[in-house]
């Protein structure tokens, strides 16, 4: 049997590879991004948020004397990097990127949410406080994307149809 704060310190190192994850994958799509600068701009700016998360959730591991899981960050990377790579080879790659950022978005707000129940649960108030800020973020990113998705959607069709290079 766990003790509450033995799955908090788990799903925190998950939450951090989560985290790792995000920073490849939103540094992968800024890099192609030419033709949609509204979207660049906003994960750009998500992409700061994300860097500045997985360094919250370091610290709080390190004041629960754990630490962060680098075969769990290796592997969100490599993941990351996968999902990268198959922008490539579409020829809609801002669309399917959108969609894949709006996913992760809210698994990334599920994942906030029960770890901020788990630290409430394991009287961790810090580490609470930590999560509400970072799924703050997640859910002005989600819906930030929400809502510019039929945008998105119809200047990468208008692109297309002209002729002019629409997929990123």
């Amino acid at each position: 049997m766990h003790k509450a704060s033995d799955n908090l310190q788990a799903w925190l190192r998950d939450a951090h590879a989560m985290e790792e994850q995000a920073i490849t994958m939103l540094t992968s799509q800024s890099r192609r991004l030419e033709n949609y600068p509204e979207l660049k701009a906003r994960i750009d700016r998500h992409l700061q948020e994300t860097r500045d998360q997985a360094a919250m959730l370091k610290r709080c591991l390190e004041r629960l004397h754990g630490g962060t899981s680098t075969v769990k960050d290796i592997s969100g990377k490599i993941v990351a990097i996968g999902q990268g790579l198959s922008g490539l080879f579409v020829s809609d790659e801002v669309v399917k990127g959108s969609l894949a950022s709006y996913t992760f978005e809210h698994m990334e707000i599920a994942s906030y949410k029960i770890l901020i129940a788990a630290a409430d649960f394991a009287g961790d108030q810090e580490t609470k406080r930590v999560c509400e800020t970072i799924l703050q973020q997640e859910v002005e990113m989600a819906e930030w994307l929400d809502q510019h998705a039929a945008e998105i959607t119809r200047t990468f069709l208008d692109r297309d149809q002209r002729g002019v290079t629409a997929k990123h």
